[in-house]
């Protein structure tokens, strides 16, 4: 079984997403709607936020 780093675990809200990846609010939606960018998880009736895990992938993917 492998275990994840601390830094993937648990989840992260807009705000954080959009300083490590350096796009507009409307380009992020934009990416979520079209796929791009991973879905986002309600954790209430208004907090969004994605899973952490998901993030740090579409980074690595970016970056290659």
């Amino acid at each position: 079984m492998q275990t994840h780093s601390n830094h993937q675990a648990g989840f992260i809200r807009l705000p954080q997403i959009l300083s490590l990846i350096p796009v507009s609010r409307s380009t992020w939606w934009a990416w979520v709607r079209s796929g791009k960018a991973p879905k986002p998880v309600k954790l209430g009736p208004r907090t969004t936020a994605w899973k952490a895990a998901d993030i740090h992938a579409l980074i690595a993917e970016v970056a290659k």
